[in-house]
């Protein structure tokens, strides 16, 4: 079961966010899967979970239109295999729910795509000055989303260039920030490749702040503890993961 009809693997969503893939080449529809693979496939959001009696509980379903596609349901079974993934942790930072975009779902993705489609239009509709009015993406987070988000959106803005975008300049109007906690990206990785990561992003121009903690966000950019302030136009969130929220305690699950 999944709450949404398609899987998107996630690693790809960045790709999905600057517009160099296509979600309809790469999607699975869980209902070809299971009628190719012998299973069944039951579409719903989990809500609860009873051990004791070996049930779940999903909530109901409902189209674009607040239709519902299927009510609110309880299975039945014998072994249980939750494997749900995580989700990007804001760590409660004051902003972050409002103000940026976390890369989650292909939803996501796609809203961010559209936002920077329609600040290309704006701006292509509406010539501006040169050097006014620069569209700023902001990243937080220089793990391996942040990173690869940062690169592709690059690539991606040459490509919007050629498009007809003929009043974009893809190095003038549109600038790449990447903003990290720790003193360097990709903390995960050994430093080597760090230092390789960073000097490919400024070979490109992405503007990156390390050793900088984000501690609020506004509609207009980033606050970090340091007292630095990053203008953006649009925000995305991703650093940290966590569990999905049903994870926490509770007297059913």
């Amino acid at each position: 079961m999944d709450a949404a009809r398609t899987h998107v693997w996630k690693p790809l969503l960045h790709q999905l966010a600057a517009g160099s893939f296509d979600t309809h080449a790469e999607e699975i529809e869980y209902l070809a899967q299971a009628r190719w693979n012998h299973f069944k496939f039951r579409l719903g959001s989990l809500v609860g979970v009873d051990r004791q009696q070996k049930t779940l509980q999903l909530a109901a379903s409902y189209d674009e239109a607040g239709r519902e596609i299927t009510p609110a349901q309880q299975l039945s079974y014998d072994t249980l295999v939750i494997a749900v993934g995580s989700q990007t942790n804001d760590f409660g930072t004051p902003g972050a729910a409002e103000h940026t975009i976390k890369l989650d779902s292909p939803q996501a993705a796609k809203r961010f795509n559209d936002r920077l489609i329609n600040a290309c239009i704006r701006a292509q509709t509406v010539p501006r000055i040169a050097g006014s009015g620069r569209l700023t993406v902001a990243i937080v987070g220089g793990g391996a989303t942040g990173v690869e988000l940062a690169a592709e959106l690059h690539a991606a803005a040459r490509v919007l260039a050629s498009y007809g975008f003929d009043h974009i300049h893809p190095e003038k109007d549109l600038q790449i920030v990447l903003v990290e906690a720790s003193p360097r990206l990709l903390v995960q990785l050994p430093e080597r490749l760090s230092e390789a990561a960073m000097r490919e992003l400024r070979k490109l121009a992405i503007e990156v702040h390390t050793n900088e903690k984000v501690v609020e966000v506004t509609a207009d950019g980033l606050k970090m503890a340091s007292g630095k302030v990053v203008s953006s136009s649009i925000t995305v969130w991703a650093a940290g993961v966590k569990a999905a929220d049903f994870y926490a305690p509770s007297e059913q699950v």
